[in-house]
């Protein structure tokens, strides 16, 4: 895929962005975003592991190897769009000269794949904190830093660490998005240049699911309904004794879990009624949503999900299903579309109401509240904001704060 016309304001610039696995199953509005940016300029995806703290087990030290070796191969071309390439930190962090090494070898890495796909003018855009301390490093016209998440609220990240790279990196960019509404305050706090972007939705893929025509995943179509349906990776950040509560609660309807298993879900596994299909392409979802009579967002009520902004949300939506969801200050600003629940017995009676009043008008309401926010007119917004801060950039004056590493 080449690039359509560069944007207005933007010749001659390509972006580096610094991102989760692309390889990934469970696609982020980190793909998303990069996916769209990509047809409009020269794109180079870097990966940038490293925001899980380490065990000392061979496993952690084989894998850390692994990425580093990565990081010496050419980038490639993918099929959305963008160059891609990997460049790793080491994870062993209290070990003397590793973040020093980081460092270094970051920015040479970087440098390098950008030779190669031939980007020299960029603009750097971070959509994860720990790979910050090269910001304003590579010779950038421009830092964006895109915050979609409480980063440091993930289990199993070096939580100390990634509150520091995150506080430093919301101080350092020249431009600063900010994604789930909870955290837009703080964020104002460190940096006048901040807007608030929530996510997008790939409304005419998610309405697939509302068209008659789309055909009903194969492991779908043989289940008992009701059929309540989940899409999404299956994290620790999942109420799954709510899920089980309910199974058990409504033996005779099927519960479809369609993602991967990313912890133990044994006790669901157990339950004749819940049904795990796995890690699915992102492009298979609306079959598997067909078969969905109502979708839940079934997430635990902890700091990361208070400041979380859902995309399954505004996906579910999108395919005209009714939502049963938790409560938090994004999902708030749906309450006309979506059944929210305080407490187990409130989310039963949120499924129940959802499944005796649906109808093809509160589908079609459904779908209309999303339909004008797509990603194409997000990241058209976003590269609104960034010509203008190119306009009139100036040299930043440093933050008093020493670079994340």
């Amino acid at each position: 895929m080449v690039p359509d016309a560069p944007a207005a304001g933007l010749h001659g610039l390509g972006i580096v962005y610094f991102g989760n696995d692309w390889n990934a199953t469970n696609r982020t509005s980190s793909h998303h975003i990069a996916e769209r940016l990509a047809t409009r300029m020269p794109l180079l995806y870097v990966d940038s592991p490293g925001m899980r703290a380490p065990g000392a087990s061979g496993h952690d030290v084989r894998r850390a190897l692994r990425k580093l070796a990565a990081a010496f191969r050419a980038p490639v071309r993918t099929p959305q769009g963008p160059w891609h390439c990997t460049v790793p930190q080491l994870p062993f962090r209290r070990l003397p000269g590793v973040d020093r090494f980081n460092r270094v070898f970051g920015r040479w890495a970087v440098r390098r794949a950008m030779r190669r796909v031939g980007i020299g003018d960029c603009i750097s855009w971070f959509v994860v904190p720990h790979p910050g301390f090269l910001a304003q490093r590579l010779g950038e016209s421009l830092c964006v830093y895109y915050c979609i998440d409480d980063y440091a609220a993930h289990p199993g990240v070096d939580a100390p660490l990634i509150a520091r790279c995150d506080l430093d990196l919301s101080r350092r960019a020249d431009v600063l998005f900010v994604a789930p509404p909870a955290l837009l305050d703080d964020k104002r706090r460190l940096n006048a240049a901040t807007v608030f972007s929530p996510h997008g939705v790939d409304v005419s893929l998610f309405g697939r699911a509302n068209d008659p025509a789309t055909p009903v995943a194969d492991g779908a179509r043989n289940l008992r309904g009701p059929v309540i349906g989940y899409f999404g990776s299956l994290h620790e950040w999942i109420d799954f004794e709510l899920i089980e509560w309910l199974a058990r609660s409504r033996p005779h309807w099927s519960f479809l879990l369609v993602g991967h298993a990313a912890t133990d879900v044994g006790a669901l596994r157990a339950l004749p009624n819940v049904h795990l299909t796995g890690a699915v392409p992102y492009a298979a979802l609306p079959d598997w949503a067909r078969a969905f009579d109502a979708c839940i967002i079934p997430y635990r009520l902890n700091r990361q999900v208070a400041n979380a902004n859902p995309l399954k949300l505004r996906e579910y939506l999108a395919t005209g299903r009714p939502v049963v969801s938790v409560r938090n200050a994004e999902i708030e600003k749906f309450a006309r579309w979506v059944h929210i629940a305080d407490g187990r017995e409130d989310f039963l009676a949120g499924l129940e109401r959802a499944l005796r009043d649906d109808s093809p008008a509160a589908a079609a309401a459904r779908m209309a509240a999303v339909a004008d926010q797509t990603w194409d007119r997000r990241v058209d917004a976003v590269l609104d904001t960034v010509r203008q801060a190119l306009a009139r950039r100036t040299p930043l004056p440093d933050s008093g704060t020493a670079p994340c590493h």
